[in-house]
């Protein structure tokens, strides 16, 4: 191949890349420089300068600090639970022997499920005079406010288990499918038990898919918020406020200020958080070799 069709592929990929990567910087890095520059003012239209003291101020406001309190309770919990199961789930199918096409697809359909359907069926389940306090009353038990107390962030949790289980457990499959058999063999001819096996060889192995898992699962975290708001509202109850409720909240009230900070920190913490994690998965990965 001559030099000039060396050079025609670069420039024929970097054409095709133009329109995304457009659409990328117009979408997503422009609002966000912007958001970044409000943060900075007073107000958004003939704002004066005003330094840090909107970030400051964020960090004296009560509600911005029961919304931060939740969210990072939100994910301390239903991530650990959700990756937990997704790989019982997915250890149980790589097992079978057969019919693990079946089960895999059962675990999905919560993924094609539409969100206001899956909203409908929790609300009829969990309402007041839902289903489920109907078979609670059924042996004598009181029925519970399941959308309005302390147990809506359980509610919640379980919602955001049963939507992630089947993606999660994809992954987790991916995983377990990479780790070669002759290690296992290995293990057995030297007399090592199951639970060895899995201490010892399953989960070091899975390191690279643990991370990855848990990147995504913080990162759907956040997306649970349009579950919890057509649920619950804007004002849910104070267990479940979380960030995205303060955020949606300022910009009803168009306080662009305290919106474009609380914009900012969080896609700071998101990044700082997301680039901990990877390099963890490049830890990972390199003591495999």
């Amino acid at each position: 191949m001559n030099k000039k069709g060396r050079l025609r592929k670069p420039l024929a990929g970097v054409i095709f890349l133009l329109p995304g990567f457009a659409g990328f910087c117009t979408f997503f890095i422009w609002p966000f420089c912007v958001s970044l520059y409000y943060s900075f003012l007073s107000r958004p239209v003939n704002g004066a300068f005003v330094g840090m003291k909107n970030y400051a101020e964020m960090f004296e406001n009560l509600a911005y600090i029961k919304g931060l309190t939740n969210t990072a309770r939100f994910i301390g919990t239903s991530v650990p639970i959700s990756m937990a199961i997704s790989l019982c789930i997915a250890l149980a199918i790589r097992s079978l022997v057969s019919g693990k096409e079946f089960f895999t697809l059962i675990f999905l359909v919560p993924l094609v499920i539409p969100s206001g359907s899956m909203i409908t069926f929790w609300k009829t389940l969990l309402a007041r005079d839902g289903a489920l306090n109907g078979m609670l009353h059924q042996f004598g038990i009181a029925r519970l406010n399941w959308l309005d107390s302390g147990l809506t962030f359980w509610v919640i949790v379980a919602i955001f288990t049963w939507k992630s289980l089947g993606f999660n457990m994809v992954l987790f499959i991916s995983g377990l499918a990479a780790i070669p058999v002759e290690y296992y063999e290995a293990a057995r001819v030297d007399g090592a038990r199951p639970s060895q096996a899995f201490i010892r060889i399953t989960l070091p192995q899975l390191a690279p898919s643990f991370v990855l898992v848990l990147i995504l699962s913080i990162v759907n975290s956040f997306k649970v918020f349009k579950e919890i708001y057509l649920i619950t509202g804007s004002y849910p109850h104070e267990s479940i406020y979380t960030l995205q409720h303060f955020m949606n909240n300022m910009f009803a009230s168009l306080n662009y200020p305290k919106l474009t900070t609380a914009t900012t920190i969080l896609v700071a913490m998101i990044a700082a958080l997301t680039q901990g994690l990877l390099f963890l998965e490049r830890r990972a990965g390199a003591s495999q070799i």
